[in-house]
């Protein structure tokens, strides 16, 4: 039987998946993460969030928000981080449980560093960027971060489904 964070880690990773995946798309094609993709996975929180956690971790996770848009406004300010990227990793926030932030920290860097190889090594075969005209990520130096974002919370909330947080 699941535990309560179990439970709740599973429910969050069924609905988050769509729009964590949409922006790994998004990201590759365009170098955007759209403002609704945001706002979709902060309300997957506000619903699922607050029916399948207790209500006191659910209302204070709400703060991680409030703290991961001020950082990702200022690294976007500077210049080291996209303002869509700041957003969606805001909206991201409040699924971490503060407990686990080493072991999410620990993940979103392997996750990162393996989408950067992977995305430059895609990129690099020349019938991928055929097979997807008018993808911006195969001809920009940037990388498209929400590439990473999106598939960190998804492998997160598929290790709190499994053994809860």
């Amino acid at each position: 039987m699941l535990t309560q964070s179990a439970q709740a880690g599973f429910w969050l990773l069924i609905f988050a998946t769509p729009v964590a995946l949409y922006v790994a798309y998004t990201d590759l094609r365009s170098m955007r993460i759209p403002n609704l993709a945001v706002l979709a996975l902060l309300a997957v929180y506000a619903v699922v969030g607050a029916l399948s956690l207790p209500l006191s971790v659910w209302a204070w996770s709400w703060l991680h928000f409030v703290v991961v848009l001020i950082v990702g406004f200022v690294l976007s300010l500077t210049g080291g981080f996209g303002a869509g990227d700041a957003k969606f990793a805001a909206a991201m926030a409040p699924f971490v449980a503060l407990g686990d932030l080493r072991l999410f920290l620990v993940l979103l860097s392997a996750v990162i560093i393996a989408a950067f190889i992977a995305h430059r090594a895609l990129r690099a075969i020349p019938a991928i960027p055929r097979a997807t005209p008018g993808w911006q990520s195969w001809q920009r130096k940037e990388f498209p971060f929400g590439l990473a974002l999106g598939p960190a919370l998804i492998f997160y909330l598929g290790l709190a489904s499994l053994y809860g947080s």
